[in-house]
């Protein structure tokens, strides 16, 4: 059965975020387990990695929303499908989805999405847009929460003949092992963000956009400083402005405004997240927005690092509140400040016992094995 399996899975561009290293792991997983495997996206900088040999990478413009270039991109799927004789087409974003579901319904082969976020909606244009995610043969929310919100906002566009189940996206706890990293490459990490090494540093990974909630953690760190009367820390805000100038200028004259100019640091890029979590003391999350899933809350678990949370979204499945780290109150700085201040004056068996603890809660639920084995596992079950 397994080596007549064909999976195509399509996303606009495979970059480093959630959707797309699931989509890339999915993709090497399937052949591992005797299936084709084959991935359509425009681009993106994790094409690189991907072994040409394992998976047919197949580029067309499915990052596009413009309505021709989707019904364009539907008959090219029509033409991939039987040409390669698909199985499934599994989709990871509404604009291609539009194109699978159209190339599904024409060749009868079986359709997959995976709702990847809340896909915020304003109007009944926009719900309609998003419904797409949901018209699937099997639906995958990446976390209850997203579950709830499929439940909660599309029950009028569900089809009781369709399935809808949560599968944990999942991390490759191999890499994000605080065991592979050497002192050496901490030291020269730090050297290239101009820190010093007997200073404690608290860590904010995310794209630089509002509702990561960069500002409130400023606002939180300032606090934290009037309550200690002496910069204790390094702040690292690491993450792209993706075109925001405006929005980085901003934090950066918020960070001006408390004087913090040298204590704030902003990073652009780090290529080793795993060691940008190893050389971080407390790791925060502090979306003013609910996550989908949070994928930062559980690589800082996975590398038994201390987690402050955002008490909304993904986070309140994955954080163990007092165990693997903490929850704070989404939207206010005094509640993060307060977590903050409580995690500094951890000793350091204490803050050992918050990791391994993290570690175990990872490797127990959010592990990428574990992942692709349920969505493989779905995938036999549908063509079943």
């Amino acid at each position: 059965m397994s080596s007549d399996l064909k999976v195509l899975q399509v996303i606009p561009k495979l970059g480093y975020g959630g959707a797309e290293t699931g989509c890339y792991d999915i993709a090497h997983y399937l052949h591992e387990n005797n299936c084709k495997s084959f991935i359509v996206t425009s681009g993106g900088e994790l094409i690189k990695f991907i072994d040409k040999k394992k998976v047919k990478l197949i580029k067309l413009p499915v990052h596009s929303k413009n309505p021709l270039i989707i019904l364009f991109n539907s008959m090219a799927l029509i033409f991939i499908i039987f040409f390669y004789n698909i199985s499934i087409v599994h989709a990871r974003s509404r604009a291609p989805a539009w194109s699978c579901f159209l190339a599904t319904k024409i060749t009868g082969r079986k359709f997959v999405t995976t709702f990847h976020g809340t896909y915020n909606f304003n109007s009944k244009i926009k719900k309609t847009y998003n419904s797409v995610m949901v018209k699937s043969n099997l639906i995958i929310a990446g976390s209850n929460f997203i579950f709830s919100h499929i439940k909660n906002n599309y029950s009028d566009y569900l089809n009781i003949k369709n399935k809808l189940l949560v599968i944990f996206r999942g991390i490759n706890i191999d890499y994000f092992d605080p065991t592979t990293k050497t002192e050496t490459e901490e030291k020269k990490l730090l050297k290239s963000w101009d820190i010093e090494e007997n200073k404690k540093i608290i860590l904010l990974p995310g794209r630089l956009t509002s509702w990561k909630g960069q500002e409130l953690f400023i606002e939180a760190v300032n606090l934290v400083n009037t309550q200690l009367g002496y910069e204790a820390f390094y702040a690292v805000i690491l993450g792209s402005d993706q075109g925001r100038d405006l929005y980085k200028k901003k934090l950066i004259r918020l960070s001006e405004q408390y004087r913090m100019t040298k204590q704030v640091k902003f990073i652009d890029h780090c290529k080793d997240m795993a060691l940008a979590y190893k050389v971080s003391s407390i790791i925060v999350s502090s979306s003013i927005e609910p996550e989908a899933f949070g994928r930062v809350a559980v690589e800082a678990q996975s590398m038994e690092k201390i987690i402050i949370a955002s008490n909304i979204g993904g986070s309140n499945e994955t954080v163990i509140d007092e165990k693997t780290g903490y929850l704070f109150e989404s939207g206010n700085p005094k509640s993060l400040s307060e977590k903050i201040l409580k995690v500094l004056n951890f000793d350091d068996t204490t803050l050992k016992t918050f990791g391994i603890e993290g570690r175990k809660n990872i490797v127990k639920k959010f592990n990428v094995e574990k992942m692709c084995f349920s969505t493989y596992s779905e995938y036999k079950k549908l063509i079943n």
